[in-house]
């Protein structure tokens, strides 16, 4: 498991989040879906059975993903190139509108190296390396807009990036192709600089987005174009 000193400066930049990455809007219309582990807030009122998901890291945990398709009857598509995350995915009974990636989701298309976590038994590897380790497997990786084009899809309505680092150059590559979708659910994984996630941040408000919602380190971010409907 992480050192102590690292255990103890993750703890610290948890506490410090809610200073640094303040709340833009308050919505009525949050639900938070899925398991304490695994579960994210979306804002009910913007999704619906026709919505496009992408949801980038799904590990062992998939509660948000089935959450979102038994509450709005969309479809979703897991986006994961872990070993384990394959295998346990392999033994699971899925829906018919749950479709899974085998793909990192990253800045440009390419094969990069995963490093794994200092447990053997956690899950989520990293590019970023963010635990410092030796081990590592290596897996295709491309862009929103490339998983677009191969879905066959013109817009995309909610993405999550819980990526292990990778989610900075993904969104930068995403706004960048001109793909804004109308919710960005992104955990700003520890340890890193957080010179990372406030220049994402800040990015991300100069493209109309609005963090409504912190939860830890998972930020729920809404584009400002979009109006603010109650749910009935």
């Amino acid at each position: 498991m992480p050192s102590v000193a690292t255990r103890l400066r993750n703890r610290a930049v948890t506490a410090a989040f809610p200073a640094l990455f303040r709340v833009d809007e308050r919505r009525s219309d949050l639900v938070r879906l899925g398991t304490p582990y695994g579960g994210w807030w979306v804002p009910e009122s913007l999704l619906g059975p026709e919505s496009v998901c992408y949801l980038g890291g799904i590990g062992t945990d998939i509660s948000f993903d089935l959450a979102m398709i038994e509450r709005f009857g969309c479809r979703v598509w897991g986006i994961d190139p872990t070993p384990k995350a394959l295998d346990w995915l392999g033994d699971q009974t899925l829906p018919e509108q749950f479709s899974f990636l085998p793909v990192g989701l990253a800045g440009e298309r390419g094969e990069l190296k995963f490093f794994l976590p200092e447990n053997p038994e956690h899950v989520s590897a990293s590019v970023k390396n963010l635990q410092n380790t030796g081990d590592y497997f290596t897996a295709p990786v491309q862009t929103i807009a490339q998983t677009m084009e191969a879905l066959g899809h013109d817009h995309v309505d909610l993405v999550k990036l819980d990526i292990e680092g990778a989610e900075h150059e993904t969104i930068r590559r995403m706004l960048a192709d001109g793909i804004h979708p109308k919710v960005l659910l992104v955990e700003y994984d520890q340890p890193e600089p957080v010179a990372w996630p406030r220049a994402t941040t800040r990015l991300l408000r100069e493209n109309g987005y609005r963090l409504v919602k912190l939860e830890k380190l998972n930020l729920t971010f809404v584009r400002q174009e979009e109006p603010v409907r109650h749910a009935g």
